[in-house]
């Protein structure tokens, strides 16, 4: 890479939120304006090794994209009004003083983490918006294929487009909510990098650093609210640790045994001031200044033993009334060990031993062991430091737990392991293919909640009552059935006692997903407001109890309007006299196509597959994404919790609600 391209790459990870921001303005589409904005980076590419890069290189490549804006509304022939207003867009807000291009930036992170998208697709879209990092620095980052980001990144501009999402600042209603959106992506990029969830290194400062730009700059453009503050103290002063997290090899290193002199002041000190900055704003704390204030306890610590770990127990009781998470009950029970006694602190965490969230989470096990191991029993420690291992799926981490096990002292135990008798029930038990294939996943299920050296003779129908309840609990009930018959399998040939006596057969009847309240249905179907699409779909999913994908799949030429139902490959879907006269009109005059549509045609950078597209009317098919939000905003109003409903339960058999 010779020394012009390499300025050109610092100057579009500078500039091209502010180029992309300002174009998004202007046609009104991330999408587009995205493109545009790449025009002019092609065009520096071309230009500038041979003129020399300009004096304000920012301010080029906008005036390029712009150019090319009004070329393309030229060429598409799109309302004159619109093409004449983009023409004279420059003088307009040189001459009026129009709104800063802060405010196009704020309105670009709001839209990348509109909460329409998922988590995957926010995180993705700000990185590449609000970021400038190509699709391949995205996928190295988070450990994916390229053609995967890119299809999360396309989808999440689809979604954007199809809900309309306006580029605008939230409403004064909206924005605690929409904020909170914000930093959530931002945090979730910080703590990817600060602690790497897969691969072989703990650490990936480019998200890291990547995470703190984003932090800072918002901290700049939103000046009046605490918690971004407290979002940028928190991150500071974590990245501040980030030379003593890690040994020479990349192992880990904890925090009460890092070389407390390696971190680095700096952060520390910038972490203090936005730290002073939240607090300064007033208000009560919420979740980002109460978790800044516990790193500030540990970053005040001289050394490991100057830890005020009961002012932390304090703050993460305060952090648990605004952010009541299993996560957070968690890190609070480790901090009541430290404060109040181990024991104390381990009841705590036992507590959360059948929580169906903590399940895979590595820590939970990592937690109980440094607790266990901290009250002497070494050989329970180790149980848990292997179970952690096996969970975790960062190569650093996973080395890092097992030598902690292999270091607590005593001999391998001499009865046979819950790994090697599960192994040589699938391997030797004479099962055809696919009962080794259902067992396996049991058995998977078992060893990761026990670990692979949990002694069989310890196994008993309690423990796996407890495995299954935290594992299974809320599954249908065939799942639940299968892996039922699976463990009294496994238990009659390992001469165990009957491992099921705990778990009760369930009937299809008893569990589900449960049902909209049949008089709440009835308040929906008598409203006159909703568009046609959504009250065919509704009814539908209602009367065929089908699948939502399965339905949203259908296409035109599919339908038997006359015998009420739909050929969809391998099955049925069959409706009743509500959908029916629905469903004529809505699809009236159109032979081919998807059966629900989007509400407009896509742009040229949202163009979906032949099969998702209209031939007749040129708009794409209706998301899932996009129906599931219109579905979860109809409905707040009938949820006493006023979360919305899913259309999952809409398929549901509707029963009325107890008064």
């Amino acid at each position: 890479m010779t020394d012009t391209h390499r300025r050109i790459d610092a100057v579009w990870k500078l500039e091209s939120a502010r180029i992309i921001a300002g174009l998004t303005r202007l046609v009104h589409d991330v999408g587009l304006a995205e493109e545009l904005a790449q025009d002019a980076l092609v065009a520096a590419l071309e230009q500038w090794p041979a003129s020399g890069v300009p004096e304000n290189p920012g301010a080029w490549l906008m005036a390029i994209a712009k150019r090319r804006a009004v070329d393309h509304v030229r060429r598409t022939q799109r309302d004159e009004r619109r093409h004449e207003r983009l023409a004279h867009e420059p003088d307009k807000q040189q001459d009026a003083g129009q709104e800063p291009e802060q405010n196009d930036i704020l309105r670009l992170m709001f839209l990348s983490c509109h909460p329409v998208l998922p988590t995957r697709s926010r995180i993705a879209l700000t990185l590449r918006l609000l970021g400038g990092l190509t699709v391949a620095e995205i996928a190295r980052a988070f450990l994916v294929g390229e053609p995967g980001v890119v299809q999360r990144i396309a989808e999440a501009k689809r979604t954007l487009a199809e809900a309309q999402v306006p580029f605008a600042l939230p409403d004064d209603a909206d924005l605690a909510d929409r904020l909170a959106s914000v930093l959530e992506v931002i945090y979730l990029i910080f703590n990817e990098g600060y602690s790497a969830t897969s691969g072989d290194d703990l650490l990936r400062p480019g998200l890291c650093l990547e995470a703190l730009r984003l932090g800072r700059l918002l901290a700049e453009l939103a000046a009046d609210e605490a918690e971004v503050h407290g979002l940028v103290a928190l991150m500071e002063i974590q990245a501040s640790r980030a030379p003593a997290r890690t040994g020479p090899s990349g192992e880990p290193i904890q925090l009460h045994e890092q070389n407390r002199g390696r971190w680095d002041q700096l952060l520390i000190r910038r972490g203090f001031t936005s730290m002073l900055r939240a607090r300064d704003l007033g208000g009560p704390p919420g979740r980002y200044l109460l978790q800044a204030a516990i790193a500030v306890c540990h970053a005040q610590a001289r050394t490991a033993r100057d830890t005020d770990w009961a002012q932390i127990a304090t703050l993460y009781e305060a952090l648990i009334r605004v952010l009541p998470t299993p996560i957070v009950r968690l890190n609070r029970a480790f901090a009541t060990g430290m404060a109040h006694g181990y024991e104390n602190g381990l009841i705590e965490v036992d507590a959360l031993l059948a929580d169906p969230a903590l399940r895979d989470y590595h820590l939970l096990p990592a937690v109980r062991g440094d607790l266990l191991l901290r009250l002497g029993r070494g050989s329970e420690a180790r149980l848990e430091f292997e179970r952690a291992a096996a969970l975790t799926g960062n190569a650093a981490e996973h080395a890092f737990l097992l030598r902690r096990a292999d270091a607590l002292a005593g001999g391998e135990s001499a009865h046979v392991t819950l790994a090697q008798a599960a192994e040589d029930f699938l391997h030797g038990a004479g099962f055809d293919v696919a009962t080794v294939r259902s067992y396996a996943q049991t058995l998977r299920r078992l060893r990761l909640a026990l670990g692979d050296r949990f002694p069989l003779p310890s196994l008993t129908a309690e423990v796996v009552a407890r495995v299954f309840v935290t594992a299974w609990g809320e599954a249908a009930p065939a799942t639940w059935n299968r892996h039922r018959s699976a463990v009294r399998s496994f238990g009659t040939w390992a001469g165990v006692d009957d491992l099921a006596a705990g778990l009760d057969r369930r009937d299809a009847d008893t569990h589900g997903t449960a049902a909209i309240p049949s008089d709440l249905l009835a308040t929906l179907w008598e409203r006159t407001d909703l568009p046609l699409r959504e009250q065919t779909l509704w009814r539908l999913l209602h009367e065929s109890a089908a699948g939502v994908r399965q339905v949203l799949s259908l296409n035109v030429e599919q339908l038997d309007l006359a015998d009420r139902r739909a050929h969809t490959g391998r099955t049925w879907v069959n409706w009743r006299s509500g959908t029916a006269g629905l469903l004529e009109t809505l699809v009236a005059g159109r032979t081919r196509g998807p059966v629900f549509l989007a509400e407009r045609r896509p742009g040229p950078a949202h163009g979906p597959a032949p099969a998702d597209l209209c031939p007749e009317t040129g708009r794409g098919r209706l998301s899932y994404e996009r129906a599931e939000y219109l579905f979860k905003q109809a409905t707040r109003s009938l949820d006493p919790e006023r979360n919305g409903y899913t259309l999952r339960q809409l398929r549901a058999r509707s029963a009325p609600r107890n008064r």
